[in-house]
């Protein structure tokens, strides 16, 4: 297990959602990671649903941090909504929410953009942005305290697909869910001036936790793993139906996996767009071989170079998740509320 550094200070901008709550625990739990505050948005489910379930996971993996409600809608409001039951349930975790502890946590007042802003002015140069949903609270924080994009060691994001090992999108052939969701604040938050790295379906879709690995979870670290297993059968039914895998993608643990691992990702720089009209919406572009140089009218012209990951060692994603669950680890340390349960 990575742990070469301190801890590094993160906020995690989430809409939980059944890998949000594997991102989550990882947060929790990993030694190289100081979850400073939680912020969650529109995505698999509702606002209200998904701060719900933050709040309760919250209690459950035994953490103390601030749990802010942001956006329930994208920058420019949809006429029609749509979350993806068939792949989280009504609840957004598999149907799972139940198993959770009633807990009687508040959310944070703040919005979570100001919950944003407030940490990092707090904290200049240290906070990394973990971003694994719709980039609306991202890109509300920007509007309202443009100075935070030099203020941020990084931003993290899970999102995006660039056709890469032939993955491409899951919304539609060309767009990923969380930049489909809303896309502007997706442009917005590539565009910006703090150096972003997306973790998107070219990798994610690499990294497969086969479903002997997720059983094995049974029984381990108190409830935990029960939970995880329980909560995982709704998602793996999905992807078995449709990709026929044995098992379910990685894609938001990955994403924290960069955060303490880089090493395990090969990453490709050069600007990034998103297409916002037409059938191509919601698609990320990037100009990695530098074309806009020779073009006065490129859209990728004036835009800061950012990084994409292309490749990563999927064992790696795997154990760094796993060892969490491992009852020698250094990373067990506090146990979780469930388990005197």
């Amino acid at each position: 297990m990575s742990q070469a550094l301190p801890p590094r200070p993160v906020i995690f901008d989430t809409d939980p959602g059944i890998d949000d709550a594997m991102a989550l625990w990882m947060l929790a739990r990993h030694p190289g990671l100081d979850l400073r505050a939680i912020t969650t948005v529109h995505g698999n489910a509702p606002v209200g649903t998904t701060t719900r379930n933050a709040l309760a996971l919250v209690d459950f993996f035994g953490l103390d941090v601030p749990v802010a409600a942001g956006a329930d809608d994208a920058l420019l409001p949809r006429t029609e909504r749509f979350f993806p039951t068939q792949v989280h349930h009504e609840d957004g975790l598999g149907g799972g929410a139940p198993l959770l502890p009633a807990t009687r946590r508040q959310p944070d007042p703040r919005p979570a953009w100001q919950l944003i802003c407030d940490e990092i002015n707090a904290a200049p140069g240290e906070i990394t942005l973990v971003a694994v949903a719709p980039l609306t609270n991202l890109a509300l924080a920007l509007r309202h305290d443009p100075g935070i994009a030099r203020k941020v060691r990084e931003v993290v994001l899970m999102g995006g697909a660039f056709g890469l090992h032939g993955h491409g999108g899951n919304v539609t052939p060309v767009a990923e869910a969380n930049i489909i969701n809303d896309p502007e604040a997706a442009d917005l938050v590539f565009t910006a001036s703090w150096p972003v790295v997306t973790v998107g379906l070219d990798v994610t879709q690499q990294v497969v936790m086969p479903e002997a690995l997720l059983q094995s979870l049974q029984g381990r670290r108190g409830p935990v793993g029960d939970f995880f297993w329980q909560i995982t059968r709704h998602y793996q039914r999905y992807y078995d139906g449709r990709d026929a895998i044995g098992g379910l993608y990685a894609h938001d643990a990955s994403a924290v996996v960069y955060c303490v691992a880089p090493e395990a990702f090969q990453l490709r720089r050069g600007p990034v767009r998103v297409a916002l009209e037409g059938i191509a919406r919601g698609q990320t572009i990037q100009d990695h071989l530098g074309l806009h140089e020779d073009s006065p009218a490129s859209p990728w012209r004036g835009c800061p170079d950012q990084q994409v990951c292309v490749g990563v060692d999927a064992q790696r994603v795997r154990d760094e998740f796993m060892q969490l669950f491992d009852d020698s680890s250094q990373a067990a340390s506090p146990a979780v509320s469930g388990d005197s349960q």
